[in-house]
């Protein structure tokens, strides 16, 4: 699970090979500094920057860009390295902005070799500042961890390297600026997009000559690093390695074997196209004082489906960071208000008269102020994503849209399993209006629990639980159905368990379509049966993988991923069967196996705390309006409200009716 940090954060880092992503929206520069258990920096030598982007077990980009990626390599560090700080600075002499405040809040991650994102930093608060401090990776008692600085500068990488002790700091600063601005860096071809990265990613660089720098000898006397390159070996003024090994020249359909001391390799394995996404569509030029635009898929990524979901994940990231400012100032103007209230009140002559009375319309004066410039802002910013979400939404590919959404009429079984599945969509009070699409990513990590007791359901409707356990039904077979539909025929599997027959109705349109296993197990016997087989299956598979043998299944066995729908849970179940749904829970989800369970979270809380580890490993949904998803990275409780077909659509059944009919082709 990726660690979100705030500043001055720390988190520790398991990974000896690491890759740190920046992504700014504006070309900017990308360095990094050694530093020794001071944090000081021994000389030019010591930093690595497009002009000299290698240094042992560290290599940076090799120009200005929006998006980079930096190779590390904790264990090829000099003992001497205890610190490896990540430098982000606005290129000068180039007519770009001059401060990050203008610019969006530039994000940094760090990643393993897979791709799965360990760490990551928002760096807001950002106004009048040119260089910042990102993050720092340290050494502590030989492990390393990494902590979110955020520390920034006014006065450009000059200030920066001064406050860091290098006593060449104005001349290294100028020299990667001159470097910058003529042009004569060359970036590294950005490796294949691991597909668990959710940031948004750079479009293909520019190839120009290597400026590989030559290590010089500082003035303090440590011995400076040797420039080596932890992406491969590569001479200056050879052209660049093939697209499928960008780091180096390998098998693209072998994984390569990494050899003690020997260049960190970034391919990917399951990627053996490395060719640059084509150009995302640009907005028509705005008007003099008029906001740009917005255009559908126009983040990076390596295609429009990859392209909308980043551009989900910003509008869902920029509307938690404008709602957060605007509390924030509400907050402080309050607290401010309070402030000077209390010291108007400390004095016994300013308690009565007119002087009092002056002071306390000033204070309220002031706090009415600072609320409505907060909340100009924030309805500036809402404008704009609303602007945005108006032609995202249309845009949008079946899995990621609404069951209104006019895309579902032009429905074909997919070829391709894709990146994400809409569950429903999220909101904030302040802005009601502007629902963000919740996606989550495919295959699932983790099962699925729609509550269907009332709990703290903001809609007041509701008030009979038989009606709220039917409305949950229909949430589960809405969720299921659209995971049959995104995944290619046969692929996905769907059982059902429905112990006294009390969703029949809501079960309707999976049973009559045929797209289910098998009919709905009613009674202990079927639900016995269909426990036993699923628990058997990820048995099996646990063995055939840790076997290093999965091909050695049986001969016919469905390798489909499979859901198991469990209804009015707990009701029909004993002692045995609650112990194999908990191991399906815990284990079912690395294996393909997946739970989705319908239940009242308050009936089940009877059979004491043996059901807690069950609830813990499914995400909680509800089938009504419900402020429940709590956002651990600003703190926003999001109300969370589900994707339902529209009553009296046909949509549902037409689409199953093509899922049933493609697998019985298949078949």
């Amino acid at each position: 699970m990726t660690a979100e940090l705030v500043r001055g954060q720390n988190h520790p880092l398991s990974q000896a090979r690491l890759e740190i992503r920046v992504s700014a929206g504006t070309p900017i520069v990308a360095a990094a500094a050694l530093g020794d258990e001071q944090g000081r920096i021994h000389g030019v030598e010591w930093v690595a920057h497009p002009g000299a982007p290698t240094l042992p077990g560290l290599e940076v980009s090799r120009q200005a860009a929006a998006d980079h990626r930096l190779a590390v390599d904790l264990d090829a560090m000099p003992e001497a390295v205890h610190r490896v700080s990540v430098l982000l600075a606005l290129p000068t002499g180039v007519g770009g902005p001059t401060s990050f405040g203008a610019v969006p809040a530039p994000f940094v991650a760090v990643t393993g070799l897979d791709g799965a994102e360990v760490a990551s930093y928002t760096i807001a608060g950002l106004e009048s500042e040119s260089a910042v401090v990102a993050l720092e990776l340290y050494r502590r008692q030989d492990a390393w961890k990494v902590r979110a600085i955020g520390q920034g500068y006014a006065g450009g990488l000059a200030d920066l390297f001064n406050d860091q002790g290098l006593a060449q700091a104005h001349q290294l600063a100028g020299g990667i600026n001159d470097a910058v601005a003529q042009g004569v860096a060359r970036s590294i071809p950005a490796p294949p997009r691991p597909d668990g990265d959710r940031s948004r990613q750079a479009a293909a660089p520019a190839v120009g000559p290597d400026q590989s720098g030559q290590a010089q000898q500082g003035t303090s006397g440590a011995t400076a690093p040797q420039p080596t390159s932890p992406y491969g070996n590569q001479t200056p003024g050879q052209p660049t390695p093939p697209p499928n090994s960008p780091y180096g020249t390998t098998d693209p359909t072998q994984p390569s074997a990494p050899t003690p001391g020997g260049p960190i390799d970034y391919s990917h394995p399951r990627r053996q196209n490395a060719a640059p996404p084509p150009p995302p569509p640009t907005a028509p030029p705005a008007q003099p004082g008029q906001p740009a635009q917005p255009v559908a898929g126009d983040a990076t990524g390596w295609s429009m489906e990859e392209r909308l979901y980043n551009q989900v994940w910003g509008m869902f990231e920029d509307l938690a960071r404008t709602t957060a400012a605007y509390r924030s100032a509400v907050d402080f103007a309050e607290s401010r208000m309070e402030k000077e209230l209390d010291q108007v009140l400390s004095d016994p002559r300013s308690r009565i008269g007119g002087q009092g009375d002056a002071a306390r319309e000033a204070a309220q004066a002031k706090h009415s102020q600072l609320v409505n410039q907060a909340r100009a802002t924030l309805d500036r910013d809402l404008a704009q994503l609303s602007a945005e979400s108006q032609v995202v939404e249309p845009a949008l590919p079946p899995a990621y849209a609404r069951w209104d959404n006019p895309v579902w009429h032009g429905y074909r079984v997919p070829m391709e399993i894709p990146m994400a599945l809409r569950l429903g969509e999220l909101h904030l009070p302040e802005s009601a209006e502007l629902r963000i699409p919740m996606l989550v990513r495919l295959p699932l990590e983790r099962g699925l629990w729609i509550d269907s007791g009332r709990g703290g359901s903001l809609e007041g409707s509701f008030h009979d639980s038989h009606d709220l356990s039917r409305l949950a039904m229909e949430t589960a077979v809405a969720h299921a159905a659209r995971l049959l539909a995104v995944y290619p025929a046969g692929e996905f599997t769907v059982h059902v368990i429905d112990p006294a027959g009390s969703g029949a109705q809501a079960l309707a349109p999976l049973v009559q379509t045929g797209v289910l296993a098998a009919p709905p197990a009613v009674g202990a016997a079927g639900v016995g049966d269909v426990l036993a087989r699923l628990t058997q299956r990820v048995d099996l598979v646990q063995m055939a993988l840790r076997a290093g043998a999965p091909d050695s299944l049986p001969p016919g066995f469905d390798t489909s991923q499979q859901l198991l729908i469990v209804n009015d849970f707990p009701h029909g179940f004993d002692d045995r069967a609650v112990n194999q749904l908990r191991y399906l829970a815990d284990e079912g989800p690395a294996v393909g196996v997946h739970l989705m369970m319908v239940a009242d979270r308050e009936e089940a809380a009877g059979d004491g705390p043996l059901l807690d580890p069950l609830w813990r490993a499914l995400l909680r949904l509800t089938p009504v309006a419900d402020d429940h998803l709590a956002d651990p990275w600003v703190g926003h409780a999001w109300t969370y409200e589900p994707s339902l077909v529209p009553p009296g659509s046909q949509v549902l059944q037409q689409v199953l009716t093509q899922v049933a009919a493609a697998r019985a082709k298949r078949w």
